[in-house]
Order: C-alpha cells, then structure tokens, then sequence
C-alpha cells in the first residue's frame, strides 16, 4: 500500500477504491483483526453421534436373556390339521371377506405353522403388485395363528417385516411361522413368506411381539354390533372361535 494511504476498516461506509478515501468515520473507526477459520474444521453445531449398531441396540421383538422355549399345549391341532376360519368377518382368513386373504393355515411340527394364499388384483399397490401392507397382513395373520398351538388369547404388539422382493398378481405366496420364545405374557414368533412353495424365493418375512390378553380385551374394545352380533351366534364353537386369535 503507498505510504500516507490507509485502508478502510471493514463495514466502512465509503470503501477506499480507485483512488476515493474513505470517510473520516471510517478512518478513526478502530481496526479489529479475527481471528483466522480453519476450513478444514468449520464452525458449526456439535455434530450428532452416528447411531451403534443394529445389533448393539436392543429390539422389542428379540427375546430377554430370561426367556424360555414354547411348549406346544397337549390338546393343540395335531400337525397337517387345518385351522380353519376363526371369524368369518377376519380379513386374513374369514371367508366372508370378499376381498380378504382367505388365508388357510396349518398346524406344523413343534411351534409352527404353516399357511397359503394368492394374490388376487384387489391386493394390489403398485399395477400387477401385490400392496405391502397386504403382504404384511398376511405374515401378520400367520403368526396370530401360532396361539392355537399354546391354547392362549394374544394380540400382536409389534411387527417388524423385511419386503425382500416384489410379489406379482396371482402369486401363490407360501408362509411358515414359528414362536421361538415365551417371557412371561410375551410370546415372540417370526414368520417369511416364499413365492410359488416352500421352497421358493424369499419374499418377506418378519419378526413379532404378541402379548397374551383375556377376552375382556376384545368385549371392552370392539364395536358393540359386531361384539353382541359373535356373541349372538348359536353356534358355540363359532362363538368361542371369534374370540381366540385377533392378529
């Protein structure tokens, strides 16, 4: 900078360019230097910790340390029977439901169960796929069936599904489900669903929470026409039936 000449502190209000001084306001205004920004460390919020882990971090569908194997109750369906509907207003197995599931389960070996059903075009999400809450309807609808094995009323408390790949219109969708351990009135099951067979590709699958409830839970709930209208039918074993699996 030529000698006699002084630059203008920053913010002055006449800046000294091409040849112009700056104000006096300027000039007198005393210079304060900053302290230098290191780019490679900007300034900013405190940056949020990265999450652990998924393993690291507990899930309400995994088991506690205390947990212990089911036990399938000694009047429970004999493996390869049919479960039948238990409510023919369900919409996974009822057959009332025009555009249900009309999902057929089977007893299994051990805890477990075994169930089928084909994606009709009413099921659809994207065109010609099936709609992934449907899909999860029906894992849902599988696990609830595990309860006819324990001879115990649950409700589900949590789901946790994996949608592997897409599931066509007309697809027959092969499901297994199996409870893996009991805490008390929690009961924990996973299921997965297999396009065309047990065999076939993986589709979706799921990992569950039930809590076990009496049938309070379900009088005190629901709609009253449809809790007197099931209570109503003459049929006993229906009547029963309404009440024992509600996925």
């Amino acid at each position: 900078m030529p000698p006699g000449r002084r630059r203008c502190a920053a913010g002055a209000s006449r800046a000294y360019a091409g040849g112009r001084r700056c104000s006096r306001e300027a000039r007198d205004r005393p210079r304060v230097r900053s302290a230098p920004v290191s780019t490679a460390n900007p300034p900013g919020p405190d940056p949020v910790p990265e999450p652990g882990p998924a393993a690291a971090r507990p899930s309400a569908v995994t088991p506690p340390a205390d947990a212990v194997p089911p036990v399938r109750h000694p009047d429970a369906p004999a493996p390869g029977e049919l479960l039948g509907t238990h409510y023919e207003q369900c919409f996974g197995c009822g057959r009332d439901q025009e555009h249900g599931l009309h999902l057929a389960a089977r007893a299994g070996e051990g805890v477990s169960i075994t169930a089928e059903f084909t994606v009709k075009p009413a099921h659809q999400g994207a065109p010609g796929l099936a709609h992934g809450g449907v899909l999860a309807t029906a894992l849902d609808e599988s696990l609830g069936s595990l309860t006819w094995l324990l001879r115990t009323i649950a409700v589900t408390g949590r789901l946790e599904t994996d949608f592997v790949r897409p599931v066509p219109v007309g697809t027959l969708l092969f499901l297994r489900a199996e409870l893996t351990a009991v805490a008390g009135r929690k009961l924990y099951a996973r299921a997965e669903g297999r396009i065309g067979g047990p065999d076939g590709p993986l589709a979706v699958r799921a990992n569950a929470l039930f809590v076990e409830v009496k049938v309070d839970h379900f009088i005190d709930n629901g709609r009253a026409e449809e809790i007197e209208a099931a209570m109503a039918d003459p049929d006993q074993i229906r009547r029963a039936r309404a009440f024992e699996v509600n996925p």
